[in-house]
């Protein structure tokens, strides 16, 4: 047996990653709460969301630090920095579509963006449940063809929202509003499904 099957990995990772997987839900619920409030008390949503992506924000740079110092890791460096990366991201563009709705000072929010959040909660709750069991993989495909399934949802209702603002626009303020919000939100989708991605190639390169 070599030396490095001795040596201890560094499989704190694992938590991290579970972590960050919990702040994107809870990102993603109360995104999901802020646009079906109709008081339109969007600003503590927005704070709140606001923690969370600082709060991933640390992760990230924890998870960083530990490449930077661990000998071996559970798998490949340029996986565990992709992932977080791209998990953080998530975060990142849930915070951009909620700030961007407290900037525009948006009142009235059409169906196609409830429904976006209502895909995107979906999509964080798959992810949740596959990062938790990744250390050891179960139910793990029919997870992510979930994933890729919600985000050709998430495409068809960007499309169908973006049709509508230009078919019927109300007026061109409230398209640029709009439209600037939904391109976050698909991208949100789209980096959700660019986890996946990642797992799916970890998982890939080691069985």
């Amino acid at each position: 047996m070599g030396l490095i099957s001795l040596l201890p990995r560094e499989d704190q990772y694992f938590d991290l990653f579970t972590q960050m997987t919990l702040y994107i839900c809870d990102a993603a619920r109360e995104l999901k709460e802020m646009l079906a409030d109709k008081n339109h008390a969007y600003g503590e949503y927005a704070k709140r969301i606001k923690g969370l992506e600082h709060a991933c924000d640390e992760l990230t740079h924890n998870i960083s630090t530990r490449l930077n110092k661990s000998f071996i890791t559970p798998f490949d460096r340029e996986d565990i920095y992709m992932m977080s990366t791209a998990l953080d991201d998530i975060v990142d563009l849930i915070d951009d579509a909620a700030r961007a709705m407290i900037i525009f000072d948006v009142k009235e929010i059409p169906d196609y963006a409830r429904e976006f959040a209502d895909v995107l909660e979906r999509m964080a709750e798959q992810l949740k449940e596959i990062v938790s069991t990744l250390q050891r993989p179960k139910n793990v495909t029919q997870r992510l063809v979930e994933i890729h399934r919600l985000e050709n949802e998430g495409d068809d209702l960007y499309h169908a929202a973006i049709a509508e603002l230009f078919h019927d626009p109300p007026d061109a303020l409230t398209v640029l509003k709009w439209k600037e919000v939904y391109e976050k939100l698909e991208a949100a989708v789209d980096r959700c499904e660019n986890v996946a991605n990642i797992i799916e190639s970890v998982i890939i390169k080691h069985t």
